[in-house]
């Protein structure tokens, strides 16, 4: 069988391929991928790359709002993106990014995740930049700054959008777990 590339909202997917899904996300974050983390990659775009062997590759898009200078965006926020440890280095993060950032372009204002280490040069390659900028939360008890996620947010612009100014905080929705 040769490796093939969906795209597909959460509910197409039906219950045995979310839980094929999460089982390899599971397995590729070596038990750090929470239910929080998982939830977080529920309810926008999935992008996923099946073999032989099952799911290879995942990565979605979800909607998330961030306040900037006022004004309210809509942000495509990427989750949940790994790939089989032994389908690593053959470009498939990159299909699927590919496909991420088509959904954002015609949906979004700018796309934003939070990228590893080991991540970020894949990023940085896709034209994402690494924002450079304050990021804050609108929480519970108001917003608040998050300086130990700064370092690690990269944004991409919408087709033809421009980013938003990093000499203003940008001000990411609530979400339980990590808000980035």
């Amino acid at each position: 069988m040769a490796d093939s590339l969906h795209l597909a909202p959460t509910h197409e997917l039906g219950p045995q391929r979310l839980r094929a899904v999460r089982e390899m996300l599971d397995a590729v974050f070596g038990g750090e991928f929470s239910d929080e983390d998982w939830d977080h990659a529920l309810g926008g775009i999935h992008a996923w790359i099946e073999d032989e062997r099952g799911i290879a590759a995942h990565g979605s898009v979800v909607m998330r709002r961030a306040l900037h200078r006022g004004r309210s965006y809509r942000v495509g926020y990427v989750e949940g993106v790994g790939v089989r440890a032994d389908r690593r280095r053959q470009g498939l993060a990159g299909l699927l990014m590919a496909e991420l950032e088509r959904v954002i372009d015609g949906a979004y204002a700018f796309g934003a995740l939070s990228a590893s280490d080991d991540g970020a040069a894949l990023y940085a390659a896709r034209g994402w930049h690494l924002w450079e900028g304050p990021i804050e939360v609108l929480g519970p008890e108001g917003p608040a700054r998050l300086p130990e996620e700064e370092g690690s947010a990269f944004l991409k612009a919408a087709d033809g959008r421009v980013l938003p100014d990093p000499a203003v905080p940008l001000a990411f929705d609530w979400r339980d777990g990590d808000v980035m």
